[in-house]
């Protein structure tokens, strides 16, 4: 009776504090009873499941936003599954981030949805060595599965779904002032958290148990988000902003080929496709042995210990590691689940691979030659200063700018020219190898990473390093390779909804 009392006690004290801070005007309190309810039928693989819920529609997350259609979030909370009643006040929060190529998502238009588009970065489809797809693949390459709608499942699970909108690299002011350049989407992204941390007490689901998850650019954020967790470098974005003064870190991290560390992401790519051809013709090799070259020193500043005891990994052994680790594995599971008449068919259109009955073996250089190359030269911060990560670095008057001092020097012919440090530190506010390197404790623990094998929208190396760095500092690390699929693919959504019951320990 006494531990009863104290409850109520505790439940009048806390209902007078809100009430309190709601009189005095709290701009960020969670608008509690203004939902609207719905209900979705989820396909799932165990059937249909029928998820009422309430919405919570279009709430502004910083009390001084720049732009509220895209600094406002939107809330689903399951109230009841297939007629059970569903208690979501400890549920894990899925925080889905639908951006696209670093562009903006408008959340006064509707943020809820699947997840980021499918497609490369910069608009090009995968491609294998001359603008196609690889042979033999015999299969829709860089979607998930048809009807699989991520945010659903995780209704049907019984958590709760936060969806932000969030400004991005084509916000433009009447005047002409750009609003949205970087690092505004990973602040908004941030301060979203903090807005679902301070409001914890009356919001449902468990702030302590924060997922998030995006796919290309969206997963590039995801990515950032999980590794910056309550860094200081972002307090001035945040103070201008009027954000929750509460922490950003996240639980948990699900990161589906993300187009990510962007200022070594050149290097990376002509170390793996510099010398494929693009849509049957090579680039520039001199520029491209220059980028390749520069590859071995980044790596090795890394650091890098292979896991299940490789060793110290180098360029000259990274490849062998990339088919050890990741791509062999992703190829036995997909040959290992064909028919054997299927498995035949593949096999002959794919004869660089060798199969003995149960696993197969293959070359870097013979993969790499079955993939091809998709993006021109320089991959990301290309000359003509028209990628998305070009336009990303612009700034309030400037559209696009070069954001690594190689394309800065070769196209200003000034062989000393750098970056200046303005740029320099959104450069490094947008990766987050910068913020993995300094080993925070407030990084997340547990990481998700999925790429398509045949994803060339950015190199094997940069997931690589993403993984075994973390791993190498003790995180949980998820990471796998879809085989033959292309940019965007999530073959395994439900397996992702399960993962995140089984290191929270959830079960509705």
């Amino acid at each position: 009776m006494r531990f009863s009392k104290v409850l109520i006690l505790g439940a009048i004290l806390l209902s007078m504090s809100i009430s309190t801070v709601s009189a005095q005007g709290d701009p960020l309190q969670f608008p509690v009873d203004s939902f609207t309810e719905a209900t979705t039928t989820v396909t799932t693989a165990n059937g249909q499941v029928e998820v009422v819920y309430h919405l919570y529609s279009h709430i502004p997350y910083v009390a001084n936003p720049v732009d509220a259609a895209y600094q406002s979030l939107d809330v689903k909370v399951p109230v009841s599954i297939n007629g059970e009643a569903v208690d979501a006040t400890n549920a894990p929060i899925l925080f889905v981030i639908n951006v696209g190529g670093y562009m903006s998502v408008n959340n006064a238009q509707g943020g809820m949805g699947v997840g980021a588009p499918v497609g490369g970065i910069t608009g090009q489809p995968p491609a294998g060595g001359n603008g196609t797809p690889p042979a033999g693949t015999g299969r829709a390459r860089g979607n998930a599965p048809s009807g699989v709608n991520t945010s659903d499942l995780a209704l049907a699970a019984g958590y709760v779904v936060v969806v932000p909108g969030v400004r991005g690299r084509d916000n433009q002011a009447t005047d002409g002032a750009y609003y949205g350049k970087a690092p505004a989407a990973i602040v908004d992204l941030k301060a979203a958290v903090r807005y679902i941390r301070h409001n914890d007490a009356i919001m449902p689901g468990n702030a302590e148990w924060i997922v998030s998850r995006g796919t290309s650019a969206g997963g590039a954020l995801s990515t950032l988000l999980g590794a910056s967790g309550n860094s200081t470098e972002y307090d001035a974005y945040f103070e201008a902003l009027g954000a929750a003064d509460a922490n950003d870190n996240i639980f948990a991290s699900g990161d589906y080929c993300p187009i990510t560390d962007l200022d070594h992401s050149d290097m990376a790519y002509e170390w793996e496709f510099g010398t494929m051809a693009r849509n049957g013709m090579q680039v520039d090799q001199v520029v491209s042995q220059l980028l390749a070259n520069a590859f071995p020193e980044y790596l090795a500043s890394l650091d890098l210990e292979g896991i299940d005891g490789f060793g110290t990994l180098t360029a000259e052994n990274y490849g062998a590691y990339l088919v050890q680790t990741y791509l062999i594995p992703s190829a036995n599971t997909y040959l290992l689940g064909l028919t054997d008449e299927a498995r035949t068919t593949y096999l002959a259109a794919n004869s660089w691979i060798t199969w003995d009955g149960s696993a197969a073996t293959f070359t870097f250089a013979d993969f790499v030659a079955h993939v091809g190359r998709s993006k021109g030269l320089p991959a990301f911060d290309n000359f003509e200063l028209t990628s998305a990560e070009n336009i990303l670095f612009g700034n309030a008057t400037t559209n696009a700018r070069h954001f690594t001092n190689f394309s800065l020097q070769q196209t200003s012919g000034d062989a000393a020219a750098a970056i200046d440090t303005e740029l320099q530190t959104a450069v490094n506010l947008m990766n987050p190898m910068y913020f993995v390197a300094q080993g925070t404790t407030d990084a997340a623990q547990y990481w998700w990473i999925r790429q398509g094998s045949s994803d060339t929208d950015t190199s094997l190396a940069i997931l690589a390093n993403l993984a075994t760095s973390l791993e190498n500092q003790g995180k949980d690390v998820n990471a796998l390779l879809y085989w033959d699929a292309g940019h965007g693919a999530d073959e395994d959504p439900e397996a992702f909804i399960a993962w995140i019951g089984q290191i929270t320990g959830y079960s509705k």
